[in-house]
């Protein structure tokens, strides 16, 4: 089985999941045109062949791998590239944007007369001999995509619209980095307050779940804050602005921000966390 898929763009996930679709057989395409060197030798690594728009659009099916602040503009970009086309890829939008946002780009690549799929993302980018992330899809052209299982990609069906897979992102992450982004909050506020040691040790003995997935969870969001604030806004948006709990969000992507600047800056906040971390496993061993 031969398969042209192209994906936008060859960040972090998207150049580890080029590699597990390359390694199964699949020819992949990424636009490389002004990225850096370091994101070529990236694409290049991960098996991605550099290509012009017009090889891009004629894949068979694209991936759109972006932050969520740009999938809008990736998706206008796509369709003025496929309109003129008459063969259409099928296109995937695979972001952590609410239902409106997905809503609004299969309108967009619609326009373009091309079927149009809503993508979930939830895991970890692929490592190599590991498994794949979960791929969610949902909406008309949904099961289309499981052909991409034969690629190595845990493709999963969300029976229903477009939107519906987006919603199962926007919920789960909603759970997942909103207990991060309150275990971060209370960890720093407890040890700038003196109680560090004590909160650990009362967490180790009423919540050892809670404590454990902070001991990864603490060191683990630091280098990644500053993708979590768009996020944090579409999973606000998702709720709507009259959801009492639509502001918690966007305190948390305010609170990323700040988290964010601090890794630039002196990483206090960072070192806190990150001494927090260090004390459970010193408890442990």
């Amino acid at each position: 089985m031969s398969k042209t898929i192209a994906i936008l763009a060859p960040g972090a996930m998207g150049s580890a999941v080029a590699r597990r679709l390359s390694e199964h057989g699949a020819r992949v395409l990424t636009s490389l045109a002004g990225r850096s060197e370091a994101t070529r030798k990236r694409a290049a690594d991960a098996g991605m062949i550099g290509a012009d728009d017009d090889a891009i659009a004629a894949a068979d099916i694209i991936l759109s791998i972006v932050p969520p602040g740009e999938a809008v503009a990736l998706a206008e970009r796509l369709a003025a590239l496929i309109v003129r086309r008459e063969k259409k890829p099928i296109v995937v939008d695979c972001n952590a944007v609410n239902v409106d946002t997905v809503q609004r780009i299969e309108e967009i690549i619609g326009s373009a007369q091309a079927p149009f799929v809503d993508g979930g993302i939830i895991g970890f980018p692929p490592q190599q001999g590991g498994k794949s992330p979960a791929f969610y899809m949902s909406g008309e052209h949904a099961r289309d995509l499981v052909v991409l299982r034969e690629f190595g990609l845990d493709v999963r069906i969300v029976e229903g619209p477009v939107g519906a897979a987006s919603a199962l992102k926007m919920s789960y992450a909603g759970i997942v980095k909103g207990l991060a982004g309150i275990g971060s909050a209370m960890v720093i506020a407890a040890t700038k307050a003196g109680a560090a040691d004590a909160l650990r040790d009362e967490l180790a003995l009423s919540q050892p779940a809670i404590l454990a997935r902070l001991e990864v969870a603490l060191p683990d969001m630091i280098p990644k804050a500053y993708r979590w604030v768009a996020e944090m806004r579409e999973i606000s948006g998702f709720l709507g602005p009259d959801h009492p709990a639509s502001q918690i969000y966007e305190g948390f992507a305010r609170w990323f921000e700040h988290l964010a600047e601090d890794t630039k800056g002196e990483a206090v906040d960072a070192a806190l966390m990150k001494a927090f971390a260090a004390g459970i496993a010193r408890t442990k061993s």
